[in-house]
């Protein structure tokens, strides 16, 4: 069981390069009982690219999640409220 929710919607804009990125992840379990990451991202109003990753444990999970945040981050992106592609 997943101690508690790990969700994460952040976004990139720059109107002077024509960039409005998002990038979104979260955990939770599979039906096995091992933590997966999924991860979400491209252009904002788009369906956009994700990937899974699984994990024996929730730590390893948290742990990729928190490089992945920091990443983002350093990259300019920040917290806005989730958009749903169309």
């Amino acid at each position: 069981m997943i101690s508690q929710p790990y969700q994460l919607y952040v976004e990139r804009s720059d109107a002077l390069r024509n960039m409005a990125r998002y990038y979104a992840m979260d955990i939770s379990l599979t039906l096995f009982g091992q933590a997966c990451l999924t991860r979400r991202w491209g252009r904002i109003g788009s369906r956009g690219q994700s990937k899974l990753h699984i994990f024996e444990n929730e730590q390893e999970a948290v742990s990729l999640f928190l490089d992945i945040l920091r990443q983002k981050r350093r990259r300019g992106y920040s917290p806005t409220p989730q958009r749903h592609a169309d």
